[in-house]
């Protein structure tokens, strides 16, 4: 519990690091809201440009626009949105459930998928099965997420049309509340599948040989010596060190997922935080693409505080060590 705390603690600090290190870089990007807001309104008189920068604070020294911003995401305000005069706090709500059930779907499908493809393999690493599992990693993780998705779509919903071509609900849908979430999973399919796909590859890989490796210690010729099954030995002994380090390249790759996700979304047309964020950056919407960022980042922290909390429920030695 003591390295948990501590963890959240250098969490907290990180997140404030992150928060100055994007407000910076968002303070330091060319242009200015006030002239884009006075554009929108259809007017370019200088009083009123001055009017909007100094309604805004844009006129205070950076420092105090710094130490103003930090207040107000400490207490839970992260401003208001240039573009739609809304809270970002709201924008980001409502935005950050579509993109966490497609991230999640689709790490969830690329461990477990990736895991039993990789435990198979290692059982009969000579057989075509194998070979092909390799040939499809190697594709599969250099194929650009974009690109995957466009082929599902050309594939599964413009040829055969099993799947809906984008969006994350059909606009005229009419039903009760099973039939709403039977008609997000239908939408959700192709984008989970085209962000998952790249990481099944990778997973399957490391998994495959994780569990050769593992399949030759010696904790587990003693488990065969002793004439357990080997299903048993497979999936009860060695499954659970071999899945550890892929559990970690998970919790380390969260942030590019992430980032993989701005892809998918634009491609699918899914209503997630990439779609807010690149919108955010055409409408030069800073305080929304600033609340994303914190957002994504304070995601990427939170996951990897839950990877080290699965490791101390997947590995003894580990809760033990944290214990002394």
């Amino acid at each position: 519990m003591k390295q948990i705390a501590a963890r959240i603690a250098w969490s907290v600090g990180l997140i404030l690091a992150v928060i100055v290190m994007c407000f910076s870089l968002v303070h330091l990007a060319p242009g200015d809201a006030a002239l884009v807001i006075a554009g929108e309104s259809g007017a370019g008189d200088p009083e009123l440009i001055e009017e909007i920068r100094e309604d805004l604070g844009l006129d205070d020294s950076y420092l105090i626009q710094l130490s103003r911003y930090v207040g107000d995401v400490a207490s839970g305000d992260l401003g208001t949105s240039y573009r739609f005069n809304e809270s970002v706090t709201s924008l980001i709500g409502d935005r950050i459930w579509p993109t966490i059930l497609l991230v999640m779907t689709a790490l969830v499908f690329a461990i477990v998928i990736g895991v039993l493809v990789g435990v198979f393999t290692a059982r009969r690493p000579e057989s075509p099965v194998s070979h092909g599992v390799t040939v499809f990693s190697l594709v599969g993780y250099s194929m650009p997420v974009f690109w995957t998705g466009y082929l599902l779509i050309i594939a599964f919903a413009s040829n055969v049309r099993w799947f809906p071509v984008a969006g994350m609900r059909d606009v005229r849908f009419e039903g009760n509340r099973f039939e709403e979430w039977l008609d997000i999973a239908h939408h959700l399919v192709l984008p989970a599948l085209t962000l998952g796909l790249i990481y099944l590859a990778q997973y399957s890989r490391l998994s495959r040989a994780s569990m050769l490796e593992v399949l030759q210690s010696d904790y587990v010729r003693t488990a065969r010596a002793k004439g357990l099954a080997e299903r048993k030995v497979v999936y009860k002994h060695a499954l659970r060190n071999a899945v550890i380090p892929v559990i970690t390249i998970a919790g380390l790759q969260f942030g590019a997922l992430l980032s993989g996700a701005l892809l998918v979304e634009t491609v699918f047309n899914w209503p997630g935080l990439g779609r807010l964020a690149a919108d955010s950056v055409f409408q030069r919407d800073a305080p929304v693409l600033l609340g994303v960022l914190i957002c994504s980042a304070a995601l990427v922290v939170v996951i990897n505080i839950l990877t080290d909390v699965v490791y101390r429920m997947i590995d003894p030695r580990i809760r033990v060590g944290g214990s002394t």
